[in-house]
């Protein structure tokens, strides 16, 4: 008996790891790879910058693809263990379902386990930890942020091109300028300044304290309100913020660990505040932890009823049971603004569903029906 415990638990652990690691890829490259496309866009392409902003990604991630990962391979090994009569040996053997699937529940448990600890407490953090490694990146000197032959935005109404960029050193500079006007109610951006440079240098430490662009043997023109009118000058200095300045953003509740929540939650409560935004987070990943455990009960009954083999059959069956659990994640996060209908419960309906449903298919099965 712990010989066949040993095989099904190696076998369904391996494909785990595998859709887990395909899953988490795909979730990767059409969701959070959009995030590393700004350290791209801003210059900052180094391969250590981007090994460590991924890994602060993945665990954001895994907290999707673990449960996934576990479905799936329910559905594809026990489907491969049903059509190939290994099934119908052990039963020959006098072992019932149940006991020959109980490891695989038990492993169910652990891989819970290991989504409430990614879900309440490393996922938060490391969103966290990456938008301060973005944001430790952005605040950097302005000047290490301009692309050499390419156009920066530095600010909403100010657009940079350097020709040539040497340490501190720009030569052939044009900066476009925009500025808002309102016409019979309605607002547009329009240019309103453009300027041509030979060379110019930034000053980390200009007239008021902050960055400046020193900017020599400059001409270019502007717009009035008699129209455009141009200008010359042999040097001119112009304000350079520090992109992404500012004061610290407050924490977002899904950016938040479990305790960090409960503490949010004990404050809003003692100031008379509505909580329910905040107790839709904390049931939301104290639900979701549990989906490893429904998704592996529906997970082998279907895999046995279905006996077959195809790949797709069992991918076909997981996105379907997805896309069933995941409307009612939907539904819970849209009805947080109506305290009055209880939202954060709603987070539970698919729980209780899956492993209610998945218990029931599983004592069918076992029987035989």
């Amino acid at each position: 008996m712990r010989t066949l415990h040993r095989y099904i638990v190696s076998q369904v652990l391996a494909t785990t790891v595998i859709t887990v690691a395909v899953f988490t890829l795909v979730l990767l490259l059409g969701n959070v790879l959009r995030d590393l496309l700004e350290f791209v866009a801003q210059g900052h392409s180094s391969p250590w910058l981007l090994i460590r902003a991924l890994g602060l990604l993945i665990p954001f991630v895994l907290a999707f693809s673990l449960p996934i990962g576990m479905l799936t391979a329910a559905l594809l090994f026990f489907g491969r263990f049903s059509a190939d009569q290994e099934l119908t040996a052990a039963r020959a053997a006098g072992v019932s379902l149940v006991a020959l699937v109980a490891p695989v529940i038990g492993l169910s448990m652990l891989f819970s386990a290991l989504c409430g600890w990614i879900n309440l407490q490393v996922a938060p953090a490391s969103r966290v930890a990456f938008k301060a490694l973005r944001d430790s990146v952005l605040l950097q000197p302005v000047v290490s942020l301009i692309p050499e032959g390419r156009y920066v935005s530095l600010t909403d109404n100010l657009t940079l091109y350097a020709r040539e960029v040497r340490g501190n050193h720009l030569r052939d500079i044009l900066i476009s300028m925009t500025t808002n006007r309102v016409t019979a109610g309605v607002t547009e951006r329009i240019e309103s300044r453009i300027v041509n440079a030979r060379e110019a240098e930034l000053l980390m430490q200009g007239s008021d304290g902050k960055p400046e662009l020193v900017l020599r043997d400059l001409h270019g023109t502007y717009l009035t309100p008699d129209g455009w009118q141009g200008f010359r000058k042999s040097e001119h200095r112009e304000p350079i913020p520090r992109l992404g300045a500012g004061e610290a953003k407050a924490l977002k509740y899904n950016e938040m660990t479990f305790s960090q929540l409960a503490a949010e939650r004990r404050q809003r409560r003692a100031r008379g505040l509505d909580v329910t935004p905040i107790d839709v987070q904390l049931h939301r990943q104290v639900a979701f932890s549990f989906a490893c455990v429904g998704f592996t009960l529906v997970g082998i009954p279907l895999g046995i009823r279905t006996q077959r083999r195809e790949t797709n059959i069992g991918v076909g069956l997981a996105l379907l049971l997805l896309a069933i659990y995941y409307s009612f994640v939907v539904l819970g996060q849209a009805m947080e603004t109506h305290p009055a209908w209880h939202p954060e419960w709603i987070f539970w309906i698919p729980n209780f569903l899956f492993q209610i449903t998945g218990g029931f298919l599983l004592w069918k099965a076992n029987r035989g029906v």
